[in-house]
């Protein structure tokens, strides 16, 4: 790490919270490929933005496109990856905004990071564990990225020839082979609102 580097201060969160009037936090939406995350994600965005409240989705295929362009499938490149959303994300936390993420992060350590990275800096972090059984991923699968995991094309693939940890306590645990993408994003929404995050 640089030597030569000093944290700026400015405001402080609860004053941009003043100015802003409204709270920030992550929303970490996590599950196998194809569980629903980014359409959920999606969902919940129109709705927090229609409401008028700021929230910005960092979604993990349109992440590599430019921030993680640099890396690739490996344990370690996704733990990496995971490490600099996390850092994003609260980045946006703090400023006041919604930040909804939604990554696989397959590794728990990774997860639970994230969450203390944002409780070191006093923001709420909403782990969201979007469930579906794998063969209703698998039997979804809009990238075809399970029939090349199968066809051994994609090595590394989450679920398939790489292990997903499932949250052990997470805030919310919706399953998506029996509820609509707008029951998801509802309830996400509905706590918020319990939590006193939003209006």
């Amino acid at each position: 790490m640089a030597t030569n580097i000093t944290w700026h201060y400015n405001l402080t969160y609860e004053e941009r919270k003043a100015f802003r009037k409204q709270d920030g936090c992550t929303v970490w939406l996590t599950g196998l490929s194809a569980s629903g995350k980014s359409t959920i994600a999606c969902a919940l965005e129109q709705l927090l933005l229609k409401k008028g409240i700021a929230a910005y989705r960092l979604d993990g295929d349109n992440i590599r496109f430019g921030l993680n362009k640099d890396l690739g499938f490996s344990e370690k490149d996704r733990n990496e990856n995971i490490r600099r959303i996390a850092e994003v994300s609260r980045l946006f936390a703090d400023s006041c905004c919604i930040s909804l993420t939604s990554f696989i992060s397959p590794y728990r350590d990774d997860r639970d990071k994230a969450r203390e990275l944002h409780k070191e800096s006093g923001l709420k972090f909403i782990e969201v564990f979007v469930d579906v059984p794998l063969e209703v991923a698998e039997q979804r699968d809009p990238k075809g990225l399970y029939k090349k995991a199968r066809q051994g094309v994609i090595k590394d693939f989450t679920g398939v020839s790489a292990p997903y940890e499932e949250p052990e306590s997470p805030e919310l645990h919706l399953r998506t082979d029996k509820l609509s993408v707008e029951q998801c994003a509802e309830q996400i929404f509905e706590y918020l609102k319990k939590e006193g995050l939003i209006n």
